[in-house]
């Protein structure tokens, strides 16, 4: 079985696989967009209604994308013994919670959740060797 390392973000995801001494780096890249709803008008009239923008159209379709990602990600990591995620703003946290509800085989393999910020490919190839080493 082999050891996994995920730094995970919104708009990628690098994987590090670590057997027998033998190290694998692989990128994802998500198709989450990046949406910046625009709109919203005024009336004509004086204090007259105003045309309101649709957020929830905006957020159901990040949502959707967001799912594919996490399925996708989760199919790669099938063959993996033990998992640790790393990522900010909270979306390791949000992938541990779609593991818990949509494969709770995988999510049992989750040991830790760390926050981190960005980082090189070698600074992070370095922090899950010190993890599974220690």
């Amino acid at each position: 079985m082999k050891n996994t390392g995920i730094w995970i973000d919104r708009q990628q995801a690098h994987l590090v696989y670590l057997e027998d001494q033998h190290e694998t780096l692989e990128t994802v890249n998500s198709e989450v967009e990046f949406l910046n709803p625009r709109g919203g008008s005024r009336s004509k009239t004086r204090w007259g209604p105003q045309q309101v923008v649709h957020d929830s159209k905006y957020t159901a379709r990040e949502k959707q994308q967001l799912q594919r990602y996490y399925q996708d990600l989760a199919t790669r990591l099938a063959d993996s013994g033990k998992v640790v995620l790393y990522g900010p703003a909270g979306t390791n946290t949000q992938f541990k919670r779609y593991l818990e509800d949509c494969h709770p085989l995988l999510a049992a393999r989750v040991r830790d959740v760390f926050p981190a910020d960005s980082m090189t490919e070698n600074q992070f190839r370095a922090l899950v060797r010190e993890y599974y080493n220690s």
